[in-house]
């Protein structure tokens, strides 16, 4: 079997969904023949590409591998075909975003678009920090908003921007039955007989930040279940199977409580990184003001700790 791109984007939707049903609902095929195709490329490849636990599909060590450059290797064909339609007569500009997180990225886009009329602005959201950061630098993105931690950031180089938009507390997502959930703010030592689920490792600093602060408290967390998909997330945590480090986004319910960790010991930065040369470049200070915008306004609509956030807890 000679691997294609649908081989490839197979890859990236079970990983971004967690689950085959998931993934078969977006790629609109049965799930019985993504089981087939996922077990010929697994084949081709010579090794499994993803662990199946109750929790959800989580990539191995060579998943990951995988998924690195199928994303790497996706995002180059759209940039292929980005650049080719420059060539054709009436073809409009393209301008490619990138974003790690939807509360920046998404308002980003829609306000770029306002902004850019004459410009068709196209979204990417990526899991990878690193990778985004990697596709800036070599120029297959015009801009990005991404994510870096304490003891982790990013700076400026001489071919790359790199601007702050907003520091962020991590929050924790409890359930509503769980004794903590009554508190305004969860000392992080009190979770220390926890069992957690974290998402995987982003290879730019999570959930190694998360640790390192728990260890400032005296403890390490007892991580059972690790996972990419929100949807495995919600459900062992509105079980009381565990507790998940979040950020003040995540949407609560009956079920689950999301609080503040008292003192905030540990917290993720937006940034927003463009190539110096790049034809966004002298956009950067307006792109930057976008850019909290879109925060603030997601802030205000998606959860009832705007204004713990706007004063001075997210700066």
């Amino acid at each position: 079997m000679e691997l294609e791109l649908r081989h490839l984007r197979t890859v990236c939707v079970i990983a971004e969904t967690g689950s085959l049903t998931k993934a078969a609902a977006v790629l609109r095929m049965s799930q019985p023949a993504l089981s087939a195709r996922l077990k010929r490329l697994e084949q081709e490849v010579g090794a499994p590409l993803f662990a199946r636990h109750p929790q959800g599909m989580v990539p191995t060590s060579v998943g990951d591998f995988v998924l690195l450059r199928a994303r790497a290797i996706l995002h180059g064909v759209a940039e292929l075909r980005r650049d080719a339609a420059r060539y054709t007569r009436h073809a409009t500009a393209v301008v490619a975003l990138g974003g790690v997180v939807g509360s920046v990225s998404v308002g980003l886009a829609e306000r770029l678009a306002d902004h850019l009329p004459d410009r068709d602005v196209r979204l990417t959201m990526d899991y990878s920090p690193l990778l985004l950061w990697d596709l800036v630098t070599a120029g297959r993105l015009d801009v990005a908003t991404t994510v870096d931690y304490p003891g982790y950031e990013l700076h400026p180089t001489p071919a790359v921007h790199c601007e702050p938009i907003v520091r962020e507390p991590v929050f924790v997502a409890v359930a509503a039955t769980d004794p903590l959930a009554d508190r305004a703010e969860i000392p992080l030592g009190e979770l220390a007989d926890r069992t957690w689920v974290m998402t995987p490792s982003d290879g730019a600093g999570w959930p190694d930040c998360f640790h390192a602060a728990c260890e400032q408290e005296g403890f390490r967390p007892r991580v059972r279940y690790t996972t990419p998909s929100s949807d495995s997330i919600r459900a062992l945590v509105s079980g009381g199977r565990a507790v998940a480090a979040c950020q003040p986004v995540y949407l609560p319910s009956d079920e689950v409580v999301v609080r503040p960790i008292a003192g905030n010991p540990v917290s993720m930065r937006h940034v927003l990184v463009c190539p110096r040369e790049g034809t966004l470049a002298g956009w950067l200070p307006t792109i930057v003001r976008l850019a909290r915008e879109a925060y603030w306004a997601y802030v205000r609509d998606h959860t009832a700790h705007f204004e713990f956030l706007s004063t001075g807890n997210a700066v």
